[in-house]
């Protein structure tokens, strides 16, 4: 049940973002025709209207799904669910009603509990936020469509903290505290963060196209983990900044995040400190990457190489 071909026509949901713009790209650089399904293309397309959704994936082979809300601090908090659990139920129907057999599916590592050890695929899910439990709500829809027939494909992929060139996220934050000698220390930075870096992951999610399966799911990070002080390092020296040792501890700054979630409320600002970043900064998030390993895909890139390409690009380049 391969379902894979040369020169197949293949729609991409959140098309226009920071991973689908890659990925896209690598599609594209392999002879595939592409469709883009996004709210911020030129031609917007919601994956809450499944009038739209139908007509864009008609004719598709197949249909990687990464569109979603993936802020810590998307407001109202229905949005996730609207967006990550209805959106792929729309997806789903879309693929029913054009009789598309492969899904690729960006979730997240979220799904898993906070900390607790190494996860792996057959850990117990336990989202910790809004977003985390919308996307694994999400799963839930593309399992059941998988499962109804044989001949349909479904992958799931469960990337770590992905970061890249142009991403405006967790990490670019972090370099841009350090670039700008604001950044301090929270914790002593024992613990360890899995990542991956866009390049590595969109070339998996490229690959995952060409798996026989009806159903699969894969944590995705690149190895070996970094702890919070390596990581910091790597960008203290892609950055030729002085590090300094100093350190303020983790609940003088977990209760420094929550006054920044109140000036937040207050102000309406978003602001790069809140008490969940300071939580996931601290916090064991590692996951398990030994199943997408085994499939015989290897990175191009390892994570100094990619947070250096990431600085080289974004910092030296000029674009700040």
């Amino acid at each position: 049940m391969n379902n894979f071909k040369n020169n197949m026509k293949i729609a991409i949901t959140g098309g226009s973002g920071f991973i689908g713009t890659r990925l896209i790209q690598m599609l594209q650089q392999d002879g595939h025709d592409t469709n883009i399904i996004d709210i911020a293309d030129q031609n917007p397309i919601n994956v809450l209207d499944q009038e739209k959704l139908n007509q864009a994936v008609k004719g598709v082979d197949a249909i990687y799904h990464l569109a979603a809300e993936h802020r810590d601090d998307v407001s109202p908090r229905d949005k996730y669910y609207e967006v990550n659990g209805q959106g792929t139920a729309n997806v789903v129907k879309a693929a029913e009603q054009n009789n598309i057999k492969k899904i690729v599916f960006t979730s997240t590592v979220a799904v898993y509990a906070l900390g607790r050890g190494d996860k792996s695929e057959n850990s117990k899910v336990e989202p910790y936020n809004d977003y985390g439990k919308s996307k694994l709500e999400a799963e839930e829809h593309l399992k059941t469509w998988a499962k109804a027939d044989p001949e349909r494909s479904c992958i799931i992929v469960r990337p770590a903290v992905v970061f890249g060139e142009n991403n405006r996220g967790n990490v670019y934050t972090l370099m841009k505290q350090i670039e700008r000698q604001r950044f301090l220390m929270i914790g002593r930075g024992k613990n360890k963060k899995s990542m991956g870096y866009v390049g590595n992951v969109a070339n998996f999610l490229k690959y995952c196209m060409t798996l026989d399966c009806n159903f699969k799911i894969f944590n995705y990070a690149d190895k070996p983990d970094l702890s919070a002080r390596e990581l910091v390092d790597v960008i203290y020296d892609g950055l030729e900044k002085t590090r300094s040792n100093f350190f303020i501890p983790y609940g003088v700054g977990l209760v420094a995040g929550y006054g920044f979630d109140v000036l937040s409320h207050v102000t309406g600002k978003k602001l790069p400190i809140s008490s969940i970043r300071v939580k996931k900064f601290c916090a064991d998030t590692i996951v398990t990457a030994d199943r997408a390993m085994d499939t015989g895909y290897a990175p191009q890139y390892s994570l100094s190489e990619g947070i250096h390409r990431m600085i080289n690009h974004d910092f030296k380049g000029g674009r700040k």
